[in-house]
């Protein structure tokens, strides 16, 4: 499983970061980034999944 996070949709509300800190960080600006490469191990697959629900810009990606 993989995240990814579209910056040009993220507005910075950083849901994800808030519910997933082992999955994302935010950069100087405000915007959601992937830690490392976006793969996401077992254990968190969860995490990754309510990030994503819980963006309300739609711009997290889980590819399975």
């Amino acid at each position: 499983m993989r995240v990814e996070v579209d910056a040009e949709k993220c507005q910075g509300h950083n849901r994800c970061f808030a519910l997933a800190p082992e999955l994302f960080d935010v950069d100087d600006y405000g915007t959601a980034i992937v830690i490392g490469d976006g793969t996401v191990p077992p254990e968190l697959a969860d995490k990754a999944r309510l990030a994503a629900a819980n963006c309300p810009e739609f711009a997290i990606t889980v590819t399975e």
